[in-house]
């Protein structure tokens, strides 16, 4: 691990379909003099950010590995640069069609009649105890709820009383290969892994407030290849999905409807683009730039935003039809959250609402300080829950780490110097 002066460093590293995003950030204890907030507001500083295109992967699976670890070393080299730190750890987000999911049980009897810690072990061991494809490795095993005796919908059992626990689980899945293959290239870059976490929970994490998710929330995250959907219900997890439309789907229609390179089809739909056409003026233009070498021409905006509208229907109209088929829209209090790149699109939440008919709002990463104008786009909501994750899951290294600190080093040559001032002013 490297640290700076203000505390360790912490990385992220988001490898999408169509870009690399490598986050630095540090973490910032508080001083014995400040006082500790609760939750991690402002306990996380981004420093630098590393962007690089990514033609090696597809739908989240590695097709390329020589073409993302030179990805990744780019991407490394530019937050480098940016921050002026470094480091070898990175927390990584894991993608695409390959994720599966589903929900398990577990049951096992309580020692001394009252729950503890290992009780809850036991049991989610008990609910992950099923049979799991050679091909397939366990990303995570999500807590939805547990039931004590007759007693259920409980979220925290410890130290309550009972006879037998029951534990409801949701167990993330991925392909082996898929993930052996991510690693690979993310070590021949030069990192370490510290922990592998679904993208759309990390971009929920940066996201959502625990009253969204206690009220009942869905996220969708529309990135270049997919677009991933995460619902929340009483605050867990309860259920995942992968639809394979995104961002670069949009651009891709952008390039054949109007006949120019995919690049300059990716300008006009960051600059010009439109879900709604109805929203755009027809004196409005736009230059498009010509294939192999023909001249520029200029159509009227409308006609883009026409393109862009099909698809945007298409695309949310699997996402509604997801939300159907889940059987949980009547338990979304909150409504819907949408994130990732293509949700900056004007009209892609006026045309939500219409296409879900349920409150839909913009996602935008929070909690963190630092260069925080640089991420405060929805392309960043997985690169900063990923940050938010680590820190979490390595709060009490750090808390350990800084307390050490006081007593060790710089602070013990600062007493041991002033004792000296002291004796040689005295003498």
């Amino acid at each position: 691990m490297s640290t700076s002066n203000n505390g360790p460093v912490l990385a992220s590293l988001d490898i999408g379909s169509s870009l690399v995003k490598l986050v630095y950030s540090v973490v910032n204890q508080p001083g014995k003099h400040e006082v500790q907030m609760p939750g991690i507001e402002n306990q996380i500083d981004v420093v630098g950010v590393g962007l690089a295109p990514n033609t090696g992967t597809k739908h989240g699976v590695v097709v390329n590995i020589e073409m993302t670890t030179e990805s990744i070393r780019k991407a490394k080299e530019e937050a480098e640069l940016m921050s002026g730190y470094t480091t070898d750890e990175v927390w990584v987000s894991v993608s695409g069609t390959h994720i599966q999911s589903f929900d398990s049980k577990g049951m096992v009897a309580i020692k001394n009649k009252e729950v503890t810690t290992q009780d809850v072990e036991r049991v989610i061991e008990a609910a992950k105890a099923i049979m799991v494809p050679a091909d397939r490795t366990v990303l995570h095993v999500i807590p939805r709820e547990y039931k004590i005796d007759a007693q259920d919908g409980i979220s925290d059992p410890i130290g309550m009383s009972g006879i037998r626990l029951e534990a409801s689980v949701h167990i993330v899945t991925a392909s082996q290969s898929a993930i052996s293959n991510l690693i690979k290239c993310i070590e021949k870059a030069g990192f370490k892994v510290m922990g592998l976490v679904l993208d759309h929970l990390a971009a929920s994490k940066a996201v959502l407030s625990e009253d969204e998710k206690n009220l009942g929330v869905c996220t969708v995250d529309i990135g270049g290849g997919s677009s991933k959907i995460v619902y929340f219900v009483n605050g867990s997890v309860a259920h995942t999905a992968v639809i394979p439309v995104g961002g670069a789907h949009f651009t891709n229609d952008i390039s054949v409807g109007l006949r120019t390179p995919q690049f300059a089809a990716e300008k006009l739909k960051k600059k010009y683009g439109t879900a709604v056409a109805s929203l755009v003026s027809e004196e409005d233009i736009v230059e498009v730039e010509g294939v192999g070498g023909r001249k520029a021409r200029t159509i009227p905006r409308r006609e883009l935003a026409h393109i862009i509208e099909a698809r945007a229907e298409e695309c949310l109209g699997m996402i509604a039809n997801n939300i159907r088929q889940s059987g949980l829209q009547p338990v979304l209090g909150s409504g819907i959250v949408v994130t990732g790149g293509t949700s900056s699109m004007d009209g892609l939440i006026e045309m939500g609402e219409f296409v879900f008919d349920i409150p839909v709002r913009r996602g935008f990463p929070k909690q963190v300080g630092g260069l925080k104008d640089v991420v405060k786009g929805g392309e960043f909501a997985t690169s900063i829950g990923l940050l938010l994750h680590g820190y979490e899951q390595r709060r009490e290294y750090y808390a350990r780490r800084e307390a050490g600190s006081l007593f060790s080093g710089d602070g013990l040559g600062d007493i041991s110097g002033k004792v000296k001032k002291f004796f040689n002013d005295l003498f």
